[in-house]
């Protein structure tokens, strides 16, 4: 699978974890930065991620920053996403099933690289299941996305 991955400054040690474990399962990974842990704005690099993620270059995205909070908070301003903060394995599968969670958000403060690696694998290897019940929730998330762009 097509993945981008980005992190702030905090989150830039686990990315450099991920990346390549995420390459040697299988997984083709675009590193969007950043590239060392000189401070940076999470809603940046959240930005890079969603956008590759609503361009359709990639087909998920992993996001990283200190308590996987902020970086939550600015993907999900944009239309189309679905960022989840996981710090369990049920909801990095359960995100994507019912919700179709489309970037997997991580606090590297939070959890230890080998969750990282495992709820990263299980986001991944999960799929949308498309019964009635989750399209019908997820039309509902569109038309208040809709509605909040032609809000005053």
């Amino acid at each position: 699978m097509k993945v981008a991955i980005g992190a702030d400054h905090a989150g830039y040690p686990l990315k450099q974890d991920l990346i390549p474990w995420l390459r040697s399962i299988g997984h083709e990974v675009t590193d969007l930065g950043t590239h060392s842990t000189e401070p940076v704005d999470y809603p940046d690099v959240a930005a890079l991620v969603a956008g590759a993620v609503l361009g359709r270059t990639v087909e998920r995205g992993v996001l990283i920053c200190g308590s996987g909070v902020g970086a939550s908070v600015a993907a999900n301003k944009l239309p189309g996403i679905r960022a989840g903060i996981c710090h369990d394995t049920y909801s990095a599968h359960q995100g994507v099933e019912h919700d179709d969670m489309n970037i997997l958000v991580l606090g590297s403060r939070v959890i230890g690289v080998e969750l990282a690696r495992e709820l990263a694998r299980f986001f991944l290897e999960a799929r949308f299941t498309h019964e009635e019940r989750h399209e019908r929730r997820l039309a509902k998330i569109r038309a208040l996305e809709e509605a909040d762009r032609h809000a005053p």
